[in-house]
Parts: structure tokens; sequence; C-alpha cells
């Protein structure tokens, strides 16, 4: 397969998961814009540790797949490279989560007690079924739209007006505003080395147009959790939200 092949790969993976980016970015603006973003946050907090804290063991499990496949496979060989890479650079990301809920005087330990949500299930569980069953190929896609939908660096700014939350609770959707572009070039980049068969690049964007419909229920559910019954002292208009489409 020639350089210009393996470009349009990327770049054809990149224009279908950019069909899904309207619909995300309207979920993520229902979820920080509706009233009661006090309320809500510590509730986004929790569910987002239920996937985050999932990141590392997918791309363990991923990788191990690869190490099965061996040299029969030319593609798992360089992605079992980038996954060990991208392990360290996730590896303690939930830790984050649990000292933003703590800095709102939660108990760091609460979202372990509690089952994670079926949404949740949902967004993760597909992609141990398909790395197991299938192929660990199918992870980039998960990857790519997870990390290709990053917060905007001032939508932490936003929260903290807007919820009236301390600083110090806002670390995670600071630290992933600023780390995720380059995450995200770097999974592309590697789609475009890839000497991927036509199945494979299917699996990629499977999985991508999965994640973020997945991804949009579960925001769906995080912006109609209920509050209590008084009106939201930190009410905002429904001005622009400062982000660019999603996750922390």
């Amino acid at each position: 397969m020639d350089h210009s092949a393996r470009q349009s790969t990327a770049a054809s993976l990149r224009t279908t998961f950019a069909q899904a980016a309207p619909a995300l970015r309207a979920a993520a603006a229902e979820l920080w814009q509706r009233p009661g973003l006090g309320h809500r946050y510590p509730h986004y907090l929790r569910t987002m540790h239920g996937v985050i804290r999932a990141s590392v063991p997918l791309m363990e499990l991923a990788a191990r797949r690869c190490a099965e496949l061996g040299r029969r496979d030319p593609v798992a060989g360089p992605l079992r490279r980038y996954l060990e890479e991208h392990i360290d650079e996730e590896r303690g990301h939930d830790d984050w989560l649990l000292a933003d809920l703590a800095a709102l005087g939660s108990d760091e330990k609460q979202p372990n007690t509690s089952p994670p949500s079926p949404g949740v299930a949902r967004l993760v569980g597909a992609q141990y079924y398909w790395v197991e069953h299938h192929h660990p190929i199918a992870l980039l896609g998960y990857i790519a739209v997870m990390e290709g939908n990053a917060p905007a660096v001032s939508l932490a700014d936003w929260i903290v007006s807007t919820a009236g939350v301390p600083e110090s609770a806002v670390r995670t959707i600071r630290e992933h505003a600023e780390l995720d572009g380059g995450h995200t070039d770097a999974v592309f980049d590697l789609l475009d080395a890839l000497p991927m068969t036509a199945a494979q690049t299917t699996a990629v964007g499977v999985s991508g147009l999965h994640t973020a419909d997945a991804l949009m229920v579960v925001f769906a559910h995080l912006a109609r959790t209920p509050r209590p019954g008084a009106a939201d002292p930190n009410r905002a208009s429904r001005a622009a939200t400062p982000m660019k489409g999603d996750t922390a």
C-alpha cells in the first residue's frame, strides 16, 4: 500500500467521525448549558471516572492481543508499541477525577462502590468485546473519538464561574483540554502508517461511530440529572459555552 493510500484511510476515518461531531457537540452543549450545573457537575465527574478508569485496562488488553497476533499480523507490532506508549500517558488520569471530587467534598472512594451506569457499560464494554473477539485495531476508533472531542481550554473557567465550584475541582477538564489535541494527532498519524486491511478500517470506523453514539447517550442522561426542588442559584444564560465538544 503506498503512502497516498494510507493517507486516504486516515482522511476517510476523519470524515466518518466528523459526521457525528455536530450531534455530539449538541449533546455536550446541553450537558454544560442546562440550569443546575452546580448540582450536575459531581455526577459528571463520577460518570467520567467510570469511563476513564477503564482506559489503561482496555489498552493493556489490546496490547496483549497484539502480542498474541504476533508477526502474522503486520498491524499488531506497531499498534502494540503505540498502546504501550499511550498507556504511560494515560495512567493515573482516573485519580484526577477522584481528586476533583474530593475538592467538592465528596468521598473519594464513592465512585468505586456504585456500579457504573448502563450507558457507561455500553460505551466502554463494546471495546472489550471487539478487542477480545475481533481485533485490537477497533480500539483506535474509540481513542480517536474520545480524544478528538476534547473540551476547549476555556471550559474549565466556564464551569468554575457558572457552577461555582473551586478551581481545584476542574483539573481533569483543564488537563485533557491541553493534552488531547496532541493525542488525537498521534492516533491519526498511526492510522496513516498502519498497513490496514479494508476490514480493519471498517472496524475502526464502526468503533468510532459507536463511541460517538454511546457518548451522546451518556451526556443526555447527565444533562437531565434531577435537581433538588429549589431553583439553581448558579443559573446562567444559554450563551455559547466555550468548548470544542465533549469529554474530560
